[in-house]
């Protein structure tokens, strides 16, 4: 059995020229950094990513580093990237003086960098600032391995504001994965706007518990063991 989460969110993806890198760390930035940040470094407010424009005034050269090297909250770790790379695109957030781009040939085993990027994932919202498409927005659903058929699926998630008005169970975007213990039960929170933490049957879908938690509990959860008491 496969419990997955589903976010029915449109996006709207822009391709955009990426080759007229003036230097090597706007060449790194345009293609690792843009996708979320966008080409002009201000980020997206609406999706809590924030701007880089004025990131030296904010952070040292040291800090701005540590965040590419091990990541900050929804950021993952840039780690992979070759030291060299890294150095130059925190030189180019810093405002840092660049040398030109060289122009290498290329050794066997590498590949020329893509010359386009796009300008990040932006949603495609209403007037009202909702998904532009038919709810549900989210779901969560059982597929049986053996057939690939869906078991049962449940919208999960709403908008607060929507569900004072009486538009309950619309779903909503979705970040965090599920678990299930051998009793049977599936927990979830992935609920980006309501907060909730779930409990639902996992052989039907029926939610057997919820509470709101102080903020979105964005990550799948964890449980253990401790003198024979089950925590999550």
């Amino acid at each position: 059995m496969l419990y997955v989460n589903e976010s029915e969110m449109p996006w709207i993806l822009t391709m955009i020229d990426a080759g007229g890198a003036a230097t090597p760390g706007q060449q790194v930035y345009l293609q690792n950094c843009a996708g979320c940040h966008g080409p002009d470094r201000r980020g997206n407010a609406a999706q809590s990513i924030p701007s880089l424009v004025d990131v030296s005034q904010r952070l040292t050269r040291a800090e701005v580093m540590k965040v590419v090297l091990h990541g900050r909250a929804v950021m993952p770790s840039w780690a992979f990237l070759a030291e060299s790379q890294r150095e130059a695109v925190v030189s180019y957030l810093m405002g840092e003086a660049e040398a030109p781009a060289p122009v290498e040939p290329l050794t066997a085993g590498q590949h020329s960098p893509p010359p386009y990027t796009h300008t990040g994932y932006n949603r495609w919202l209403d007037p009202d600032g909702y998904p532009a498409v038919k709810p549900p927005w989210g779901t969560l659903n059982a597929i049986d391995l053996k057939t690939g058929r869906y078991l049962w699926k449940i919208t999960l998630g709403e908008y607060p504001e929507l569900a004072q008005k009486g538009m309950k169970n619309t779903g909503s975007e979705l970040y965090g994965g599920p678990i299930v213990t051998r009793g049977g039960v599936l927990f979830i929170g992935a609920t980006v706007y309501d907060r909730k933490f779930h409990a639902f049957d996992t052989q039907t879908g029926k939610l057997l518990w919820e509470t709101t938690l102080p903020y979105s509990g964005n990550a799948t959860p964890a449980t253990y063991m401790v003198d024979g008491r089950q925590y999550v």
